[in-house]
């Protein structure tokens, strides 16, 4: 439990001080409040709110009573707009011809100052600020106190609400809270699109300006359509309060039943001791923490219903936090985003899972993160992209992405802060680039660029049943990789020989608990039978690293990637692998079942996965039950140290098979979902090919069957010179096989071969080979 002593979470995060503050001395008068304070405004704003006028009307009306309660001889509204101007909207107090015609850039002048900084700005003599920038035509040289708040939505700056006063003023803490609290009501009238009627055309307010935002590419595509909150913002629809006391509380009920949940949630899952716990224990401490409260609770005296009080102290939080760049800052704006929800949810007990049956034609589906059960949960047909703020290529939902052909891009920073629903927006899966509310040009570029890659996905198509054999007569194997029962009906659609990899971790991932055995030998028996008659590898389970079950009890490791994880699991809880072989045997009853195993670093680990295989046999043929017709049992090659076994394992396994993307990241020591060092290493480097060229020349020269079923597989360029190297199978997603497959139709083997090679003996140390690949394509026509 937090001590007595706890500070203000926004001193804690060592946010800087406001000029307010700054300028505060030990004695002050205030002279707010003489006619009647912000209830009495905000129920007077309420009713302006509610006239049938228009909107320039009730601007001037709201900057009438603002001057009037504040007892100012000046309230201005500056709104911001897409072009970065600020834009004197309505005045009480300057000349009213600068209307309109006043204009400031952000960071120019005081208004510009806080806008660009969203914090509040008071000052006893304006005029000796050094920001302080003079606009003849407004009138104000005859005005000394000035006192501005940004009006905030989402975190984001929409405009600026000041008021002044001819006489140097000293503005207390109370009034600067009153005028961010109206400000709440100038946001949602912006935000409600009603003053963009007031804009010249071909000019928008700064919450529909353009936004071209960088992520990382997760799943190949480009997705055109309208955003779709993966959990929708909690709607406010009353601001002011109409009872203060009932109010607060509801907002102590609130934070009681919030506080229980958290608290729930902790002690219910039995984690122990480690980082995990501590990270939560600091989030429930957040959720106790003094500051936090002080401010929702002094938010409500100022006429606020609970829900409205919420949101402004989240506003001012978020504008912070936005700007501060520290990664301890992000981690603690996700805590406080996160209580936020949860408040908001227990006050109005509005659902924070959206109502699949309301999805667009063409949704956009815009989340923080989500697990990889929850995009399956939405209709297939109606989704165009989905766009993260967290998740990378690794994760476990772009892999879903990646299955179910939908564009993805990950890592958009504050992506939730810049769209509202229904915004028009761009999914570039192929670059990483995310377009919201796009301009017409970028929006027929795009339009053009997704009807050129249904037209290649078509030609794509027609190479289905051509076969994949070189130009001078090489056969190559093209397999596909799959992991739930939705991909395997691509295996006709594009003509693969089988599948190649079967990642079996995908249904454990996806469920509440530990799959039965009966449900996972409905899984794979269902497999078999959806690919009619190809084979099937089936990879056992390749958990642990980033791969965690949420049943399970997370083991806190150093190096995760390299601790205990898929086939070290599998042989230490002899349990869940036996079930799972046992599973896979009975699936594979009277039919060819190949099953393979992951991360195996010794000889030895095999022998023992094998001798367990063989017990499960024994044990079906004593229980009478048919076993497969023929069973082949392979493993992964993925860990270098395989590398110097490959005689041994070669005479003692029926296949091998190329884990490219662990043995990559293997060999340079280098996380491949660490953006800091993993394109720090070029995969078309003579290190990796020339361990690849062993890999298959020690497989060629044993006549043992050899594939690979890595990412670099298929990417066209990669799998050109992977077949150089003597590889004759390559497993890749359904979307990459047509690109591979045109690649090799257009492909000299043979004066590939010799190229790479030469080239290989040409080049050394870290030197790609990349580029010299690429003009060697060109040169021949090859498309990759």
């Amino acid at each position: 439990m937090p001590s007595a002593t706890q500070r203000d979470p926004m001193d804690h995060l060592g946010l800087p001080m406001n000029d307010t503050e700054a300028l505060k001395p030990e004695q002050e008068t205030p002279m707010y409040g003489a006619l009647g304070g912000p209830r009495l405004l905000l129920r007077r704003l309420r009713e302006v709110m509610a006239e049938p006028v228009s909107p320039q009307a009730r601007l001037d009306k709201i900057v009438v009573h603002i001057a009037a309660n504040m007892v100012a001889e000046v309230c201005s509204v500056y709104v911001l707009r897409a072009d970065g101007w600020l834009e004197l909207y309505a005045t009480e107090g300057l000349n009213r011809e600068a209307v309109h015609l006043t204009m400031l850039r952000t960071g120019e002048g005081l208004v510009g100052r806080i806008a660009e900084t969203a914090e509040p700005l008071a000052l006893i003599d304006a005029q000796r600020h050094p920001s302080f920038l003079y606009r003849p035509e407004t009138g104000e040289e005859i005005f000394s106190s000035f006192l501005g708040v940004p009006i905030l939505r989402g975190g984001n700056t929409l405009g600026v609400l000041v008021v002044q006063n001819k006489v140097r003023r000293i503005y207390s803490e109370e009034e600067v809270e009153a005028l961010q609290t109206t400000s709440m009501l100038l946001a949602e009238m912006i935000a409600s699109g009603e003053l963009q009627s007031l804009v010249l055309p071909g000019i928008d307010i700064a919450l529909r300006r353009p936004l071209a935002l960088k992520g990382t590419a997760i799943a190949e595509g480009v997705g055109l359509g309208h955003v779709v909150l993966h959990e929708p913002r909690i709607i406010i629809k009353q601001l002011i309060a109409e009872d203060i006391s009932v109010e607060m509380a509801r907002l102590e009920k609130a934070i009681g039943a919030m506080r229980d949940s958290i608290d729930t949630l902790i002690e219910s899952r039995n984690m122990g001791p480690g980082e995990h716990r501590d990270v939560l224990e600091t989030f429930r401490m957040f959720a106790h923490d003094r500051g936090w409260m002080r401010r929702l609770r002094e938010a409500v005296t100022t006429g606020l219903t609970a829900e409205a009080a919420v949101e402004r102290v989240q506003n001012d939080a978020r504008a912070k936090l936005q700007r501060r760049t520290e990664p301890f800052m992000r981690e603690r704006l996700h805590d406080l985003d996160d209580l936020a929800n949860r408040l908001l949810h227990q006050l109005t007990g509005q659902s924070l899972v959206v109502h699949h049956e309301d999805l667009p034609e063409n949704a956009i589906i815009v989340a923080r993160n989500m697990g990889p059960a929850a995009l399956l949960e939405y209709d297939r047909s109606k989704i165009r992209g989905l766009v993260l703020e967290d998740g990378g290529l690794g994760s476990h939902v772009a892999i879903v992405a990646r299955a179910l052909g939908i564009a993805a891009v990950g890592e958009v920073e504050n992506i939730i802060d810049f769209v509202e629903p229904g915004d028009a927006v761009i999914v570039d899966g192929v670059a990483g680039d995310v377009h919201v509310r796009p301009p017409p040009d970028i929006q027929n570029s795009y339009a053009e660029k997704a009807r050129l890659r249904a037209r290649r996905q078509e030609q794509y198509h027609r190479l289905r049943d051509v076969p994949a054999v070189s130009m001078d007569g090489v056969a190559i194997d093209l397999h596909m990789n799959a992991g739930l029962l939705v991909d395997l009906q691509h295996v006709a659609e594009t003509g693969a020989v089988s599948v190649g990899l079967f990642r079996t971790e995908l249904q454990f991932m996806l469920a509440s608990r530990f799959p039965k055995l009966e449900e996972q030998e409905r899984l794979y028996r269902s497999a078999i039978e959806a690919v009619g008659g190809r084979e099937i590898t089936f990879r056992t389970l390749d958990i642990g690293s980033d791969k965690i079950l949420p049943y399970m009890t997370k083991i806190e490791e150093e190096n995760p990637a390299l601790g205990w994880r898929a086939i070290r699991i599998g042989l230490d809880r002899p349990g869940l692998l036996r079930t799972q072989l046992r599973a896979l045997l009975r699936a594979g009853a009277g039919r060819v079942m190949r099953i393979m195993f992951p991360m195996i670093s010794t000889l030895e680990e095999y022998e023992s996965a094998k001798a367990l295989v063989d017990r499960e046999l024994a044990h079906m043929l004593r229980h009478n039950r048919q076993p497969p017709a023929e069973l082949k049992l392979g493993v992964m090659i993925e860990v270098p140290s395989m590398l110097w076994q490959l005689d041994e394992v070669c005479q003692r396994v029926d296949f091998l098979s190329v884990g490219s993307n662990d043995l990559i990241q293997y060999l340079y020591a280098a996380d491949r979902d660490n953006k800091r060092v993993a394109s720090r290493f070029d995969a078309l480097s003579p290190p990796v090919l020339r361990a690849l060229k062993f890999i298959a020349d020690k497989a060629n020269a044993a006549g043992t069957p050899l594939a690979l079923c890595g990412e670099i597989g298929g990417k066209p360029l990669e799998a050109m010179a992977l077949m150089a190297l003597g590889y004759r199978a390559l497993s890749m997603s359904a979307a990459s096989i047509g690109p591979v497959k045109a690649m090799l139709l257009a492909t000299d083997l043979g004066k590939a071969e010799a190229f790479v090679l030469s080239l290989m003996d040409e080049l050394t140390g870290g030197h790609s080979l990349r580029e010299r690949l690429r003009q060697f394509a060109e040169a021949h026509d090859i498309p990759v």
